[in-house]
């Protein structure tokens, strides 16, 4: 409220009247009220301070007990000379059912309690009857009721007359008229309230009035004239009302009308009365400008003979506050105070008001902060913000989001700017910060910074890529979709903003913000944008910054578009801009906030003006005008009137008047714009970075920003710089900035959220520690909140700018916003804190400035183990009966054992991961640490440690806890497994030395963790021993066992409030053996066969020590669990079948894991293997005793059972063999009896190979012996030697690792409660030193600061948190359902894989008869000689294909079988044949052929027309049964693998740059020909089809969060596939990456032209099209990522750029190229949809190898054909025009370059017997099934008479399950062996008898032949 209004209430309440005599001023009424859930809620403290110029919503209902703080509250009123209190009374709570009968007694003694209050406060209490809602229950006709109401009435009278003087009936007539029932006219209801009214009047005076008890009704201004000047109602005041009550609270529509409408109260006879009862004149121009004015005029009006004012309503003029120690207080505001102050007492008030006029809010503002002293100005203010206040942090869509063409989003105006090259780099926007692809890696920078809100925008034209409304762009919507649903999964509130900057280019072609139309073409982008996410998204912003585009977008060219043009476009696009805004604000107001209750806004950005000269006022108006030329351009006409502001308006007036032209043009608004205008935003959204010194400008008639608008701007020098030209520190400024506002623009009424501040730091400044950035938000925050404790202004949130680095327009990357620093070198795009990230979570933890209170709550507490675990008290057998893990494991094949597990972990899992104080903390001396075993180990020389490598610094964590816990925080952790420093605790290893510091520090980081809701899990011992207690022995000496307990019930006794889970002890076996045998760790002992047996004995007995010190003393009130974690890796024995091994195999768990376990889990002693094996070996070294000390029966029974879960580390696994090792000298290791090794197979590591399937094994073993105990794994990962952030090798181990963890808890009922990853950060890894990286953080070492960064892996991690596991993506859920009808079903093969007889009947060689026969280039030197002899089977192919139920077989036919030389010159009619019978053989069986041609020799041009030659042949002669052509198969095999690798016919590979294409160029051209000539000739006769049949694997990026491989991803399938179908199905031209590349790499290496052939114009057209179908062959999928070659390297793969690994979870085939990963089949089926217009597709090759099977039960080969089919299933229920399904192959054949080593058969081919007989597999029924049903019926709905097996059909049983002999080389069952033993005798006669007769027919020749000796043999014989 202005400072007249204030002024002239100090003067009415200090009886300074005009006109009135003494007696009556007296008795002035000042009243405050009514009580409102807003106003208590301000008064709770909840907000620190309130004025009451909002309306009377949500009144206060009465309800005990009443607020505490209102006795206070309305004393501070009375203090305040407050006389009167309103109290609005709720009928509906009093009498619920509307009659006096039946009150609601609580309500009726509650409201007295209230009025007791008021009365013992001295307020006298105000009472109205009725505000609003009338009880539902109230008979509305006329005389009911006045009635009802004259009942109510009575009642309130009678039950609070007593403490009552002042009663008004109605204080809103307009609202219970429009209660009453409507079929009655307006006069009729108006009548009723009047003798409702009236009734009430009567009672009350007859009956209950006492002598000053008076009566009233409040009437609005606006009804004077209706209710008092025309009867029957002007009875109303005459003759039923005590006084008169106006309430004046409506907008001001005609200020000049009010004085004259209250000037009728004159007429009235007798004299008037008049009590203000409401006063509030909003918008009423001279309020604005001179208050007093207005109100002295109503005076006038009012105040005359006839009318006597008695008193106000003064709300307006109240502030209130509940400061911090939470009293409540009301006084008039500290401006009013002041300027009262100064008044001369005896100065007349009249005069006094004059001088005092502050005029404009900018001069206000000025002179109130104008005298400060620097002191004062700066001084720091040590508070909080409001209770509810928001922090937050922003970016912006075209900043940081990068994709910019990715899912159809359509280019925006950044992503053409055309002055690009002049950007600081000139860098583009493409990528940016790679957002789009890294969603969830911001959202965990946002839990990790604790941030409350998100402000981030909408890309326009990832929408709707046209910015125009149509079909929006699914792949965008689901982007801001997982964003929304991420940020409210995260607790972070969504802040959409719909327009920053980034125009749709298409709307800037079309003249972009100069073009009426984008008004509506965003009002449609905002209204689908309200409809899509604003069920969650509840604060939108409209336009961000539009001062920005207006002023550099179309002003100077600055940004995008590029338009200088400051006279005219830029005022234009301004107001185009806010019209859009408040088209848009009513739309979410009209149809959108009832239902979704958000809030619409619009933030505006500004600098603060300071005046350059102070004492020059034309320099203090210029400032003025600055701020109204960049904040008043958009704020007044939203917050003000609906207008520019007058200021702007007359100065672009005189300057266009002063310039010969004008200068600029300022569009006006309509007086219906200006309405539309005025009021449209629920809050002013303020961004600010910096100030500005003005002075006027000289006057010139240049256009230009600053001329037109009449100012100089300037920086005072002293101000300090940021690395940004237009941004100087000047912290003040945004308070000064903030009050403006708050005067000029939102009053108090309209709350001001601060949505944009920061500074920018260079390129060539610290990354990291970005302190001049600290120190801005740290005074500028400090600013904000003087402004809101100070100065009383509404700011709601502060968002802080940026989140991470992005593009920064013109300056490119060069200015860094970032909280988080973003690598632009580094293709992933990486974010590292900085440490102004760790500073805002600091204030967002505190709320403010306040040093932090920490309020300590208890840890929740783990599940109830109250039960204390029973341990086992018998010793394991030898072997353990835990033997039975082999028995049911080691057997399993390996498809079953390595099958992916989809499913979930228990709910209240514990997800975390570990880390241990030596590897991480440094300080290693600092704050008076104690020097600890490891740092005396690291600093002697000898240690061994890599690089001689320390923990001195680590990572630092004892100086960043707020880096840690931003870390845990963003993982999502449920858990930290941390342990505690024995030395920093205790220096000297006792507890006579307790070092603050140390117990500080863990108290920070307990503290945190609570905090942030992370469970702690604390390890009281990793290894680092004081030292001083090493310099006693160690743990060889028995003291440490007390002394231990001691440090741990200092720990349990400091710590355990919050700490619940404890473990004393991790990993002892490692502390005994590598410290005290092998002495490879500290302290270093080096005595393998005594010494780790001695120190083991200690550690469990001060294990057993420490879990009872904790039972006894702290177990009851803290409720924790207590345990200790234990090593070992997994061991499987050799030889499952050998009892030996097995027994070494337990044997070795025993001596690692039962060592511990077996004396803690089960008897209190250690394993009889253990014992046995020592104890014997000991005795063999003739000692007296055993190396292994021995328990006591009560030690036994003291340990027995000390732990309350299993915690486990395990990382690998080893195959372990019996072994007999040497006795001397005694060793631990040589103990065990066994040799372990590491199959070679295996991933491998830096430190173990990985075997996740013994993790699964594992937890079995556990179970099976130590019982079905709780169990934690507390640490699991892997260690690398690559510190890369791309760690796809961290994410396959703990994918698997924690898959097999997942089976061993849902498959086999091992009771698993969590799971903690090693580790979180890279650190110190003992002897490894910092060359093996197990983090998930990434830490720099070399950098001082030790930034953390998030790997990779981070993301799949957190992602298997939130999923509580691998749950089966809904995408992959098996899909029951048929497909179309007349769906094929087929089986494929191929003429060189099955046919054989490869010179039968004047067949010719093909290039792969001469490829088989060259050495070394065919597996096992297998050929196609022979192969499956299907040249001379036809019969038997046939059944095989009848077993499979198809209705065609896709067959290819051999050229040289055909044309044995290639040409037409000679067909071979026997080759030609063999096709004939084959295909009336299967015609006959009413199966279709679907014939296809092998090829060869592609080099040269002129095979061309051989091909098409070689094909009129076949369409000639077998075209009249083949209705199903295919002309070629694979291209892409046959010129890569044959021309580019070499390892496939005709094996060329010397020319890996060029004959590939020239070979894959001459078939595209052969098959177009191909297709010409059927299309041409032989279509319309023989009516059948002709196309090709091209292979592609789906690639998916191996980080999907990287831009990189996501277009190395794209590019490997445009390469594989698209190399052959974009010019046959698209444009007849390659694939346009193809061409760029190849050409960019040849001009790169010196060539002239691209390697790549180019087609001739009239070629593309004849190849364009040259298909009927699209044949698809498909196996596979892989990881793809990009790969840079050299440009010198020429092939394939160098040109594609693209390297691919395959995922170690992707099921195994028989082919190493080949993983089972069905998901790939539905995307790369609607890849081939999307990109080549939905053709129809035939999958023509899909299939599975396996290498050496001879199990027809063929398990894996069935799940790969139901799972792809199935997926097959899912694309046509996407809308894939699939049309048919072919198997590869119908049976085991020659599989090319691997011979017969790997079988794709449905059917198995036995190749050691020469009938090679066809036996069909378990996947030949399955198949034959699918076909049967089309598809997969559904269970549920069955039975399915198609499931049924025909008779005879199914498996044979197969060759492994009979007994085998060895026959000659042949493998034979017993029956066949014993018959061919027969035949081999009778041969063997035959040959005997043969060998008799041939010697007597020669004895005899030869005595004839002497004649005949000189007679030539005839050819016969010689042959």
């Amino acid at each position: 409220m202005e400072l007249s209004w204030k002024v002239f209430f100090v003067v009415l309440l200090s009886f300074l009247c005009w006109g009135l005599d003494l007696e009556y001023d007296k008795n002035f009424i000042s009243a405050a009220g009514p009580l409102t859930e807003d106003l208590l809620y301000n008064l709770s403290g909840r907000n620190q301070s309130s004025n009451f110029l909002a309306g009377y919503k949500d009144i206060y209902v009465c309800q005990e007990p009443l607020p505490i703080f209102l006795p206070e509250y309305f004393g501070s009123l009375h203090a305040n000379k407050i006389t009167h209190y309103k109290v609005f009374l709720s009928w509906t709570q009093l009498l619920p059912d509307g009659s006096s009968k039946n009150p609601d007694k609580k309500t009726v003694q509650c409201y007295r309690r209230l009025l007791e209050a008021l009365r013992a406060a001295q307020l006298q209490p105000m009472v109205v009857l009725h505000h609003q809602a009338l009880p539902a229950s109230t008979i509305q006709t006329r005389g009911a009721f006045v009635d009802l109401f004259a009942d109510y009435a009575t009642f309130a009278f009678h039950s609070f007359g007593d403490l009552v003087g002042i009663w008004f009936t109605f204080s809103n007539l307009k609202e219970v008229i429009m209660e009453l029932p409507h079929q009655e006219s307006r006069a009729s209801r108006l009548q009723t309230l009047t003798d409702a009214h009236r009734k009430a009047y009567e009672i009350y005076h007859e009956k209950y009035a006492s002598q000053s008890g008076k009566l009233s009704v409040v009437l609005r201004a606006e009804e004077v004239s209706e209710f008092l000047l025309e009867p029957p109602t002007s009875a109303l005041v005459k003759d039923s009302v005590d006084f008169l009550s106006l309430d004046l609270s409506d907008e001001c529509q005609n200020e000049e009308s009010l004085p004259q409408m209250l000037g009728k109260l004159q007429t009235i006879e007798p004299k008037v009365k008049l009590f203000i009862f409401n006063l509030k004149l909003q918008d009423c121009p001279s309020t604005r400008n001179s208050p007093a004015r207005l109100l002295f005029s109503l005076l006038e009006a009012t105040d005359k003979d006839q009318v006597l004012t008695i008193g106000a309503d003064i709300n307006a003029f109240l502030s209130c506050s509940a400061d911090s120690k939470e009293s409540t207080s009301c006084s008039l505001t500290d401006n009013l105070i002041l300027r009262t102050d100064q008044t001369d007492r005896h100065q007349d008030p009249l005069t006094a008001v004059g001088p005092l006029s502050p005029g404009s809010a900018y001069q206000r503002v000025w002179e109130i902060f104008a005298n400060q002293s620097r002191a004062e100005r700066d001084t720091f203010l040590q508070d909080v913000f409001p209770e509810g206040f928001l922090w937050g942090v922003s970016t912006g869509a075209f900043s940081v989001e990068g994709g910019w063409a990715e899912g159809g989003r359509g280019p925006s105006i950044w992503d053409q700017y055309e002055p690009l090259n002049a950007i600081k780099g000139q860098v583009t926007p493409a990528v940016a910060s790679d957002s789009y692809h890294k969603l969830a890696s911001d959202v965990a920078l946002l839990r990790g910074l604790r941030a409350q809100v998100y402000k981030f925008s909408i890309s326009w034209s990832r929408i709707f890529p046209t910015g125009h409304k149509s079909e929006p762009s699914p792949q965008g919507v689901t982007y801001y979709n997982t964003l929304i649903d991420s940020l409210l999964d995260s607790g972070i509130e969504p802040m959409a903003t719909l327009f920053h900057w980034d125009l749709p280019q298409a709307l800037q072609d079309c003249g972009g913000w100069q073009n009426e139309s984008v008004v509506d073409a965003f009002l449609n982008y905002a209204a689908f944008c309200f409809s899509a996410f604003g069920d969650r998204v509840k604060l939108w912003v409209t336009f961000h910054e539009p001062w920005v585009i207006s002023y550099a977008g179309y002003g100077t060219g600055q940004h995008a578009p590029g338009i200088s043009d400051p006279g005219v476009a830029s005022f234009k696009v301004a107001h185009l801009i806010l019209k859009a805004h408040a088209r848009t604000w009513h739309h979410y107001n009209h149809h959108h906030r009832s239902q979704q209750q958000g809030h619409v806004g619009i933030v505006l950005n500004s600098d603060w003006a300071e005046p350059l000269s102070p004492e020059r006022p034309e320099d203090l108006k210029a400032s003025e005008r600055f701020l109204h030329f960049m904040l008043g351009w958009f704020a007044h006409p939203i917050f003000v009137d609906g207008d520019y502001p007058a200021a702007l308006k007359a100065q672009i007036l005189q300057m266009n008047k002063q310039c010969p032209s004008p200068v600029a043009q300022l569009p006006e608004f309509t007086k219906a714009e200006k309405e539309l205008l005025r009021g449209s935003s629920d809050f002013l959204g303020l961004s600010h970075y910096t100030s500005r010194l003005i002075s006027k400008a000289q006057v010139t008639c240049n256009p230009s920003y600053d001329t037109i608008g009449g100012f100089s701007q300037h920086v005072d020098p002293s101000w300090p710089q940021t690395s940004s030209p237009w941004i100087r520190v000047v912290p003040w400024g945004i308070r000064r900035l903030l009050q403006f506002v708050s005067l000029e623009y939102t009053r108090g009424k309209v709350p001001i959220y601060l949505a944009g501040n920061g500074m920018p730091t260079g390129e060539s400044e610290n990354l990291f520690d970005d302190s001049l950035r600290v120190d801005y938000f740290n005074q500028y925050i400090n600013e904000v909140l003087k402004a809101i404790k100070e100065d009383s202004v509404n700011v709601r949130t502060y968002i802080a700018r940026s989140l991470i680095d992005g593009f920064e327009g013109p300056s490119g990357y060069s200015q860094r916003f970032g909280l988080y620093h973003v690598n632009f070198s580094d293709s992933s795009k990486p974010r590292t804190p900085r440490k102004s990230a760790y500073f805002f979570t600091s204030i967002i933890e505190k709320n403010g400035f306040l040093t932090k209170v920490i309020k300590r709550r208890p840890t929740t507490s783990m599940a109830d183990f109250s039960s204390k675990i029973r341990a086992l008290t018998f010793p394991s057998e030898v072997p353990s009966k835990a033997k039975v893990v082999w028995e049911k494991f080691s057997n399993q094949p390996k498809f079953e054992r390595d099958l992916f597990y989809h499913g979930t972990f228990r709910d209240d899992f514990l997800w975390g991961v570990s880390s241990s104080a030596y590897q991480i903390e440094g300080g290693w001396n600092a704050d008076g640490k104690g020097p600890s075993i490891w740092d005396n180990f690291t600093h002697t020389p000898g240690s061994n440690v890599k690089d001689n490598a320390t923990g001195d610094i680590a990572c630092d964590s004892y100086h960043k806890v707020d880096a840690d816990l931003n870390m845990l925080r963003a993982l999502r952790v449920k858990a930290y497994r941390f342990s505690i420093s024995w030395s920093r605790i205790f220096p000297t290893g006792r507890n006579s030395s307790v070092n603050s510091h140390g117990v500080d520090y863990y108290n920070r980081l307990i503290d945190g963790l609570v905090a942030s809701n992370i469970f702690p899990m604390v390890t009281l011992f990793h290894w680092d021993l004081p030292q001083a207690l090493q310099d006693i022995g160690g743990w060889e000496n028995p003291s440490l066992i007390e002394l231990f307990d001691s440090y741990a019930d200092f720990c349990f006794q400091t710590f355990g409030d919050r700490v619940k889970f404890w473990m004393t002890f991790n990993e002892p076996m490692y502390q005994a053996w590598l410290g005290y045998g092998s002495g490879e760790f500290a302290p270093g002992v080096k005595d393998p066969g005594w010494a780790p047996y001695k120190v083991a004995h200690a550690v469990i007995k001060a294990h057993a020590r420490a879990y009872h010190t904790y039972d006894e003393k702290y177990r009851q009130k803290q409720k924790g669990v207590i345990s200790l974690s234990l090593n070992t890796h997994w061991g499987e024995p050799k030889s499952p079948n050998v009892p030996r091994d097995v027994e070494a195999a337990d044997r070795s768990l025993q001596f690692s894991l039962g060592w511990f376990a077996h004396p803690i889990f089960r008897n209190g002693d250690y394993p009889d293997a253990m014992k046995w094996k020592v104890g014997n070996r000991s005795e063999l070294q003739h000692l007296a005793t055993s190396r292994l000390p021995s328990f006591t029966e009560e030690e036994k029974a003291y340990i027995r059972g000390t732990a309350d879960v299993f915690c486990l580390n395990t990382y690998s696994s080893r195959i372990v063999q019996h072994k007999t090792p040497r006795l001397n000298p005694p060793s631990y290791e040589d103990d065990r009896e066994l040799t372990e090794e590491e199959d070679p197979s295996w991933p491998s590591t830096a430190t173990n190979r990985a075997a996740a399937w013994g993790m699964r094994r594992l937890l079995n073993w556990i179970k099976e012996e130590y019982g079905n105990i709780p169990i934690y794994v507390t640490e699991n990962g892997v260690g690398l030697t690559s510190d890369k952030l791309e760690d796809t090798e961290r994410i396959f181990y703990h994918k698997t690792y924690i898959n097999e963890a997942l089976k061993a808890y849902r498959l086999d009922g091992v009771d698993l409660r969590g799971y903690a990853a090693w580790s979180l950060m890279d650190n110190f890894e003992w002897q490894s030193g910092y060359t093996v990286k197990f983090g998930l953080y990434h830490v720099d070492f070399s950098n001082m600061n030790r930034p953390r960064t998030a790997r990779a892996s981070t993301r799949f991690y957190t992602e298997v948190i939130t999923n509580n596991g691998m749950p089966l993506p809904k995408e992959d859920e098996f899909l029951y359902g048929r497909f179309p009808d007349g769906f094929i079903w087929s089986a494929a093969s191929a003429a060189y894989q099955i046919e054989g007889a490869w010179r039968a009947d004047g067949k010719g060689l093909s290039i792969w008869d001469t490829f088989s026969h060259t050495p070394l280039r065919v597996g096992n030197d297998d050929t196609g000689d022979v192969a499956c002899d299907s040249y001379h089977k036809i019969a038997e192919d046939l059944v095989a294909l009848q077993n499979l139920g198809v209705s065609h077989y896709r067959f290819s036919i051999s050229w040289t079988r055909v044309l044995p030389d290639g040409t037409t010159r000679h067909i071979n009619e026997a080759g030609l044949s063999y096709y004939v019978r084959l295909i009336d053989a299967l015609l006959a069986a009413n199966i279709q052929p679907q014939a296809l041609q092998d090829v060869g020799g592609w080099e040269n041009e002129t095979i061309v027309q051989r091909f098409k030659e070689y094909a009129d042949v076949l369409f000639r002669r077998l075209g009249d049964k083949v209705k199903f052509w295919i002309t070629l198969n694979e291209p892409f095999v046959i010129a890569n693998q044959g021309y580019g690798y070499g390892t496939s016919a005709p094996g060329i590979s010397f020319r890996p740059g060029t004959a590939p294409y020239i070979a894959g160029h001459n078939l595209i051209k052969a098959h177009a020909e191909a297709w010409h000539l059927y299309d041409e000739q032989y279509r319309a006769s023989q009516g059948g089809t002709i196309s090709i049949t091209i292979s592609s694997d789906w690639a998916e990026p191996r980080d999907p969060s990287s831009q990189e491989d996501v277009e190395a991803a794209r590019r490997y399938v445009q390469f594989m596939g698209g190399w052959f179908a974009h010019p046959i199905f698209k444009n007849g031209d390659y694939p346009e990456v193809m061409k760029t590349r190849i050409r960019d790499r040849s001009l790169a290496a010196g060539l002239s032209k691209s390697r790549l052939p180019e087609f001739t114009e009239s070629e593309k057209r004849r190849i364009n099209g040259t298909y009927d179908f699209f044949g698809f062959n498909h196996y596979t999928t892989v990881l793809a990522y990009n790969l840079n070659y050299a440009s010198f390297i020429s092939s394939f793969d160098a040109d594609r750029g693209v390297a691919s690994i395959t995922d170690r979870s992707w099921p195994d085939s028989g082919s190493f190229w080949l993983k089972m990963t069905p998901f790939g089949f539905r995307r790369v089926l609607n890849w081939l949809k999307e990109e080549y217009n939905n053709p129809p597709i035939y999958v023509t090759e899909n299939g599975v190898s396996q290498r050496e099977e001879v199990d027809l039960n063929d398990t894996a080969r069935i799940y790969y054909l139901r799972s792809y089919i199935n997926e097959a299933l899912k694309a046509v229920q996407d809308k894939v025009d699939l049309r048919g399904y072919t198997v590869w192959t119908l049976m085991d054949n020659f599989e090319w370059a691997t011979g017969f080593a790997e079988r794709f058969g449905l059917h198995f081919v036995n190749y050691s017997d020469p009938s090679l007989p066809r036996i069909p597999k378990a996947s030949a029924s399955f198949y034959a099934s699918v076909a049967r049903c089309n598809g997969f019926p559904d269970p549920a709905t069955g039975p399915h008479p198609c499931l049924q097996q025909p008779e005879g059909a199914g498996p044979t049983i197969g060759p492994e399950r009979q007994e085998e002999v060895h026959f000659l080389g042949l493998r034979l069952d017993p029956t066949a062996a014993g018959t061919a033993l027969y035949i081999l005798l009778s041969l063997l006669l035959l040959g005997v008898c043969g060998l008799a007769f041939l010697s007597y027919k020669y004895c005899r020749r030869s005595k004839q032949g002497a004649a005949q000796s000189q007679q030539e043999l005839s050819p016969v014989s010689s042959f």
